[in-house]
């Protein structure tokens, strides 16, 4: 079975993760339609090594994820896995020519989105989700997409900020409060924003999609704030859209985009690092998150079997300690993610 980390803030038990999770973006049809088979059948593979780590998003296929997560948890025991969905996001109903998402999102219900950070918002979010779900609790909400990249400036991502903290981060403490969650954070991708809710709240688990991987490690200093409180990080995005999983060659991507001319090179560096000791690029990319204390959970996305199977073999990687001993020395890492012992 796959390895277990634990957090618990709050002294109260906590929760206990999968090394290896499930983003399941993917299973909203993210650019490319899949079937409702080949969802479930990735599903159960992740299930079936191990996973017992799932996070979702009303955003992802515009509802599609969390239905599709609701068919594979059907019978599954309820203590047995922790699943994380988001808020900051309403799903209405519109015309299907009207709906969001079009070029990113395939095959996918007829919705348009409403970000809304505010306390009833959050808790309307909560309730859709549960009913696409179809279960009656989720251990985590996370705040949805707090980031410049989604509101376009500092200042519009500084005005949604104050909002959530205003409105949406107190029904969030009332949820966690009441039991109805066992913890909340954000999940963003950009570390800033993350930084800047963890000196003003108090947070349980953050989500960070890409932003502290093999290839760039600008959020180390949030990763240490985070530790020294006690609070969990969960590392999305660690193949970095897929230039860490496929390598730098034509076409590979990074932030859903083609690889600029520099991230190239840099994976070119660290492949060859990796290819001198016998790892595949895609196993030190899954591992090297995992070298932080505050991490408590890695989710790779996977849109198909083989891309599952990928992810498991790489959970299961031995990486030789001289491996992140020569990427410290390149520079490619920092010298502090050095491990004391190989793993």
């Amino acid at each position: 079975m796959l390895a277990r980390r634990q957090w618990d803030r709050l002294g109260n038990g906590g929760l206990s993760f999968t090394e290896l999770g499930f983003g399941a973006a993917p299973l909203g049809n993210l650019f490319k339609a899949i079937t409702e088979a080949e969802a479930q059948a990735i599903l159960e593979a992740a299930w079936a090594a191990g996973v017992r780590y799932f996070d979702t998003a009303p955003l992802y296929g515009l509802g599609l994820s969390e239905t599709r997560i609701n068919h594979f948890l059907r019978g599954k025991p309820r203590e047995d896995y922790v699943i994380s969905t988001k808020v900051g996001r309403i799903l209405e109903v519109c015309p299907p020519d009207q709906r969001d998402g079009f070029g990113k999102w395939v095959d996918v219900p007829a919705r348009r989105e409403r970000y809304d950070y505010g306390y009833d918002g959050v808790l309307r979010s909560l309730e859709a989700s549960l009913e696409r779900l179809g279960l009656d609790r989720v251990e985590i909400l996370y705040a949805h997409d707090l980031d410049i990249f989604n509101h376009g400036s500092r200042e519009a991502m500084l005005a949604r900020l104050e909002e959530f903290m205003a409105g949406g981060y107190r029904a969030l403490c009332r949820l966690r409060d009441e039991g109805v969650i066992k913890a909340f954070g954000a999940g963003l991708n950009e570390w800033e924003p993350c930084d800047w809710l963890l000196e003003r709240g108090e947070f349980d688990i953050f989500l960070l999609a890409g932003r502290f991987t093999l290839l760039e490690q600008g959020a180390v200093g949030f990763m240490d704030r985070a530790a020294a409180k006690g609070v969990g990080v969960v590392i999305g995005g660690p193949y970095n859209s897929g230039v860490l999983a496929t390598g730098p060659r034509p076409g590979a991507h990074y932030n859903y985009a083609p690889a600029p001319a520099q991230v190239l090179e840099r994976a070119g560096q660290l492949q060859a690092v990796c290819e001198s000791h016998g790892v595949r690029l895609v196993d030190a990319a899954f591992r090297f998150p995992l070298l932080h204390p505050a991490t408590v959970s890695v989710i790779p996305g996977g849109q198909g079997l083989a891309e599952m199977e990928s992810n498991v073999q790489a959970a299961g990687a031995a990486i030789p300690l001289a491996l992140w001993q020569a990427l410290a020395a390149e520079g490619l890492i920092p010298e502090a993610m050095v491990p004391v012992a190989a793993g």
